[in-house]
C-alpha cells in the first residue's frame, strides 16, 4: 500500500519524471507501422522481458491497450474500432504498447504457464512505471478488458478510471472458442518465431488464460466486479469473442460502471457521438 501523501507526490511529480527519462529511451527505438506524426517510441525492460511502448500527446497520462487478442500490438490501432491514438492525442497524454510476445509486435518475454494474466498486468505497470507515471486512466479494446479488469485488481490505486471497448468474454454456449483461436491462430504465428516454446507449454498457457477461470471476463471474478468502485464505461459489441452479456455483465456487477447503447459503431453520427461520450467520461474523471 502507499500512504496518501507519498501517491499525491507521485501523481503531481509524474510528468517531470517522465520528461527526464523517456527521451533517453526514444532515440534507440524504431517506430512501428500505424502511429500518428509525432509520437515517440522506447521500450522498456525488466530482466528477460522487453516491451515497445509508444505514446504521443500530452496532459493526463492514458494507458491504451490495442485489441487482437493475443496478438495485441500497436501496429492494430489503424483498424480499431476507435482509433486512440488519433481520436484522443489532443486530449491526453496517450501510451500504448506491443503486448508480450505479439507475432509482428517487438514485445518479447517468458510464456507465463503460472498466472498470465499477471504477467500482462506486470508489463503495463511496468511501462508507466518507467514512463514515471503513477496514476493513469485505461482504454482497452478487445483484451484490453481482461486487462483492464486486472489492472484495476492489482492496481486500485492508480486506475483513475476505465473505459472497456468491445471486452472479451467468456462464451457459455462456445466455451473453447478463446482456448482454440489461441491455439490455431496466435501459437502458430508465435511458434514462427520462437519454436523453442513447445505446444505443451503454449497449450498450458492458454489453459491458464482461459479455462482456469471458464466465467465473465476471464481474468477476474463476478466478486471482484462486485467489489470494484473504479469509475468504467463498457462499450459493448455482440459476436462470438465479444459477448454482448459480459458487456451487460461488467456494468451490472461493477457500482460505478455505465455503459453505451447498442449498436453504437453505426451509423458515422452515433459512433462520433460515443467518442465523444468517452472523452467526457474521462475528463470528467481527471484528477489534478
Amino acid at each position: 500500500m502507499i500512504d496518501s501523501s507519498r501517491r499525491t507526490v507521485l501523481t503531481t511529480g509524474a510528468a517531470a519524471a517522465a520528461a527526464t527519462t523517456a527521451p533517453q529511451v526514444f532515440a534507440q527505438a524504431g517506430a512501428p507501422q500505424g502511429l500518428p506524426e509525432g509520437a515517440k517510441v522506447g521500450f522498456y525492460e525488466k530482466g528477460n522481458v522487453r516491451i515497445r511502448y509508444a505514446e504521443i500527446g500530452s496532459g493526463f497520462p492514458l494507458l491504451a491497450t490495442p485489441g487482437g487478442g493475443l496478438n495485441s500490438r500497436i501496429s492494430n490501432w489503424p483498424t480499431a474500432v476507435i482509433n486512440i491514438m488519433e481520436e484522443l492525442k489532443n486530449d491526453f497524454r496517450v501510451i500504448t504498447m506491443d503486448q508480450r510476445n505479439a507475432p509482428n509486435g517487438d514485445s518479447t518475454g517468458p510464456v507465463p504457464v503460472d498466472n498470465p494474466w499477471d504477467a500482462f498486468a506486470d508489463d503495463q505497470l511496468g511501462v508507466m512505471d518507467h514512463l514515471g507515471i503513477r496514476q493513469f486512466f485505461f482504454f482497452g479494446n478487445c483484451i484490453g478488458g481482461p486487462f483492464g479488469m486486472k489492472l484495476m485488481e492489482r492496481a486500485p490505486a492508480r486506475v483513475v478510471a476505465a473505459v472497456l471497448s468491445q471486452p472479451v468474454g467468456h462464451r457459455p454456449e462456445q466455451p473453447d472458442y478463446m482456448y482454440n483461436s489461441g491455439k490455431d491462430v496466435w501459437a502458430k504465428e508465435f511458434r514462427e518465431r520462437r519454436p523453442d516454446v513447445s505446444m505443451a507449454t503454449i497449450e498450458a498457457y492458454l489453459h491458464s488464460l482461459y479455462r482456469v477461470r471458464p466465467d465473465f471476463v476471464y481474468s477476474v471474478s463476478r466478486d471482484f466486479a462486485k467489489s470494484c468502485q473504479m469509475p468504467m464505461l463498457v462499450l459493448p459489441d455482440d459476436i462470438t469473442a465479444h459477448p454482448l452479456q459480459v458487456s451487460i455483465d461488467i456494468a451490472s456487477l461493477a457500482p460505478n460502471a455505465e455503459i453505451t447503447v447498442f449498436p453504437w459503431k453505426e451509423p458515422p453520427e452515433l459512433k462520433a457521438r460515443t467518442i465523444n461520450r468517452v472523452r467526457t467520461f474521462l475528463k470528467r474523471h481527471q484528477t489534478a
